[in-house]
């Protein structure tokens, strides 16, 4: 598309750069693919080979995410369900959530990222490989993207999903406030002559095998360091070490198929948007792994700018619909923040950190405590501040069973498209909807049961909602509310637009 800067016209190469085809940046791909966009991912690696056991698994509201995309069951026959959610170690069930998903889902990043590279190349996204982004300008007009290979992409904006040492972030001058690293951690997938010791320790971390169905080798090492400044980047050598420290044995380590660090940096970007430039995913914040929590945090942030990102290229609604993402989603890392750090402080070796973990153990074997701390950790009580009125209003939209015209079905196989939903539970038709016709999809439908949300409970019923792409309430009452047109106009533009 052509624009203008000045006296010079500039042609887009897209419409949406992505930096980073991590499990972030895919996911965004996919997202804007669907909406229609013309989006380009930027990415170092030259194929999706990745530390295959870096991170291990999907949260439920990542795999709703997922399901809502009618892609949930590729990543479901790849891993294994089980109950692996967990505060600092102590074991939590969410068996008894109101989700379908109620469970989550061991599966190596590797898995995850082929998973969605697959997706997203069915979509049509190229994927520019063995190129990074190293810099950018912006102007009113779109932003010029400058690459590895010395070429300069231009596009209206840029997503840094390029991981906690964002150039994007940088060279927006975006400021990464927050902690410096107390401690390290090494983490490592190696083969071992001996047969280790399978479990976690005391103080986190430890060794399990990266086959889970199989057992044996090579296994997954995590193991605190010594010191948190170390030298260079890590070997064998280092590994061995710190399980001879560990174990009283590096139990033979050799042949390793890689070898990384991480500490317990926690930092988050003071604003997810800097004019046509937005970040996502680790660029936006860091923390340390404690409870899984970084690729479902990035994916999710994905999801909720996906389609405001869309609407906004497309001209439906105003450049200010990209406020809100930032509104939304920074709260969400910041939390995830400050559990991550509580975790890190719980894991501390010492008789009175362990006191202090006995008594919150004992506080999250009651209902409420364990069902408010799972809503949060697994994302299914994520709730956006979207003002007063029905209890659904910010929520999740729970994927109720339907029944209508075209027969049964249920919600979330009506939102793979990723377009808005207007759900009328009453009479069918009986409400002009113009100029949203071709913007939010109507059904008529019923229901027959009760509607339940994590943590809050049973819920009444209303006779319609509007449904964003995410899969979040916008509205929920009658259709002869006046709020629903205003509604409608906030998310999904107006005629004038």
């Amino acid at each position: 598309m052509p624009e203008t800067t000045g006296a010079a016209t500039r042609t887009s190469d897209h419409d949406v750069v992505i930096a980073g085809a991590g499990p972030t940046g895919l996911m965004l791909a996919g997202e804007l693919a669907l909406a229609g966009i013309d989006a380009t991912l930027v990415e170092r690696r030259a194929s999706q080979v990745v530390d295959g056991s870096r991170a291990g698994g999907l949260h439920s509201r990542t795999i709703e995410v997922l399901d809502q995309r009618g892609i949930a069951d590729r990543f479901l026959a790849a891993g294994q369900t089980m109950q692996i959610q967990g505060f600092a170690g102590i074991p939590l069930d969410l068996s008894d959530f109101p989700t379908r998903h109620n469970y989550g889902l061991a599966l190596w990043q590797g898995h995850i990222e082929r998973l969605l590279a697959e997706w997203v190349g069915e979509l049509g996204v190229p994927i520019l490989r063995e190129r990074e982004v190293t810099g950018h300008t912006q102007d009113d007009a779109g932003v010029d993207v400058r690459l590895s290979d010395g070429s300069i992409l231009r596009a209206p904006y840029l997503v840094g999903c390029d991981g906690g040492r964002s150039v994007v972030r940088k060279a927006a001058g975006i400021d990464f406030p927050g902690w410096d690293a107390t401690t390290s951690w090494l983490i490592a997938e190696v083969e071992m002559d001996q047969e280790p010791e399978i479990g976690m320790r005391r103080e986190g971390g430890g060794i399990g095998p990266v086959n889970r169905d199989t057992g044996g080798g090579p296994y997954r090492v995590v193991l605190k360091e010594p010191l948190v400044d170390q030298p260079g980047e890590p070997t064998l050598r280092h590994v061995r070490d710190a399980l001879a420290a560990a174990y009283g044995t590096d139990y033979g380590a050799h042949s390793p198929n890689w070898i990384s660090r991480f500490t317990d940096a926690t930092r988050q970007a003071a604003a997810y948007r800097a004019g046509r430039v937005l970040l996502a995913g680790d660029a936006a914040h860091v923390h340390p792994p404690q409870g899984g929590q970084g690729l479902n945090t990035g994916v999710q942030d994905a999801v909720n700018l996906g389609w405001k990102l869309a609407q906004v290229i497309r001209g439906t609604s105003p450049t200010s619909l990209l406020d809100t993402y930032h509104a939304e989603r920074h709260p969400v890392g910041a939390q995830v923040l400050r559990n991550t750090m509580a975790q890190v402080a719980l894991s501390t070796p010492d008789d009175r950190h362990d006191a202090l973990r006995e008594t919150l153990a004992s506080l999250l074997a009651m209902d409420e405590p364990r069902r408010r701390t799972v809503a949060e950790l697994s994302g299914l009580g994520i709730h956006y501040d979207l003002g007063e009125g029905h209890p659904l209003i910010g929520r999740r939209m729970p994927d109720l069973d339907l029944g209508g015209a075209d027969g049964p079905t249920r919600v979330y196989a009506l939102l793979h498209n990723a377009r808005p939903l207007l759900l009328n539970f009453g009479e069918p038709g009986g409400l002009e909807i113009s100029p949203w016709p071709d913007r939010v999809r109507w059904v008529d439908a019923t229901h027959d049961g009760e509607w339940e949300l994590p943590v809050i409970g049973q819920v009444p019923a209303p006779m319609a909602v509007l449904i964003r792409p995410d899969g979040h309430v916008a509205w929920a009452g009658d259709l002869a509310d006046p709020e629903l047109p205003h509604a409608l106009g906030a998310w999904f533009g107006t005629a004038a637009l």
